[in-house]
């Protein structure tokens, strides 16, 4: 960065590193389980006689489709560019620059702590129990924060936290900072989430995305679910025209009957395929299942991870590096995918290992 630039950025972004995402990390492959994306495409139609005009704010039709998805009330709702507008609108609205802090729970979702550290918003860092369970007792010593980030299920370890960590949190805070429930894999869960419990605990905030489940990454259509009050403090901040017409278009059939009657479909044969993935790494006396699957990938963990690694990406298959995170040395994560793709995983995981056998 040349000297003239470098007086000129925030002083606070200089050392900051930006959030590694799938893409920037390999842009070419030809099998993409790296990023938790569904392997499911579905057809839309989209009109274009509103395209010179600038969109609603708010699209009524997806306002209404996602509340009625979550069983909300539309007031207890905005849509975002995806989830992560969602946490970094948070941000900006409840915490002050160089004053307040974020809590977060590592391992979990990089983009808590970079959203804040844009900000210059400080981050506490309680890591979660070897059995990737809160540390609620160290949490709860805790006092000097605005928002507590919760991810579950939780990226990267599958785990779901049980409700009663959570309600602990919600209470601990109570008039003094936000919870945020991150449910961005809440589908491939069994448990209700938290949308049912806005009004039972008024700092409570859920997030949301069309990203994974519904197969819509590419849209980038989130939504954050939580108090009246909440909600229209964020549209103080949000940006004008946050949901592209064409994104709304998609996102209202997405949530017509059919489109969840698709998502459905879909969800319950991720479910099978991510039960097959695992029996198929079970197999494998290298491999250790980590944390538990209650999303859309796996994660594991092997000793040759560089070598397994590389080995995949030279032969197109793009998995996630999860090894830098607190108490995951080692690890990798496999998105759940289609039969074929899984099956060219295993396959080449199995050829890997068969070729240091035989060297």
């Amino acid at each position: 960065m040349t000297n003239w630039l470098e007086k000129l950025i925030n002083t606070h972004l200089i050392g900051l590193k930006p959030y590694e995402s799938a893409r920037r990390l390999f842009s070419g492959g030809n099998y993409f389980l790296n990023a938790n994306e569904s392997p499911f495409t579905n057809s839309y139609s989209l009109n274009d006689e509103r395209l010179n005009r600038y969109p609603d704010c708010q699209p009524q039709a997806v306002v209404e489709g996602y509340a009625g998805y979550a069983g909300v009330q539309t007031n207890n709702l905005i849509v975002t560019r995806g989830a992560d507008e969602g946490i970094e609108l948070l941000i900006r609205t409840f915490c002050e620059p160089g004053n307040d802090k974020v809590l977060i729970c590592p391992p979990t979702y990089g983009m808590y702590a970079i959203s804040a550290e844009t900000c210059n918003v400080g981050v506490t860092s309680i890591p979660l129990l070897p059995d990737f369970s809160l540390d609620t007792d160290a949490i709860t010593k805790v006092d000097d924060v605005k928002l507590v980030f919760v991810c579950s299920p939780n990226n990267p370890t599958g785990t779901h936290v049980d409700a009663e960590q959570i309600e602990i949190l919600l209470q601990h805070f109570a008039g003094k900072a936000l919870v945020v429930v991150d449910e961005a894999y809440i589908e491939f869960d069994d448990s209700a989430g938290w949308a049912s419990k806005l009004a039972k605990f008024d700092n409570l905030v859920v997030l949301r995305t069309l990203s994974k489940a519904f197969g819509l990454a590419g849209l980038r259509c989130g939504f954050t679910l939580a108090q009246p009050q909440i909600i229209q403090s964020l549209m103080k901040v949000i940006a004008p025209y946050p949901v592209p017409e064409p994104v709304a278009q998609v996102a209202a059939q997405a949530l017509s009957k059919k489109g969840l009657m698709t998502l459905t479909q879909n969800v319950t044969t991720l479910k099978n395929q991510r039960n097959e993935l695992e029996k198929a790494l079970q197999t494998l006396p290298q491999i250790q299942l980590v944390g538990d699957a209650k999303a859309n990938f796996v994660l594991f963990r092997c000793k040759q991870k560089d070598e397994l690694m590389s080995y995949l990406v030279d032969n197109g298959m793009l998995i996630r590096d999860q090894s830098k995170q607190v108490n995951l040395a080692n690890c990798l994560r496999a998105t759940v995918s289609n039969e074929k793709e899984q099956t060219i995983l295993m396959d080449l995981i199995t050829q890997f290992y068969q070729n240091r056998s035989n060297a």
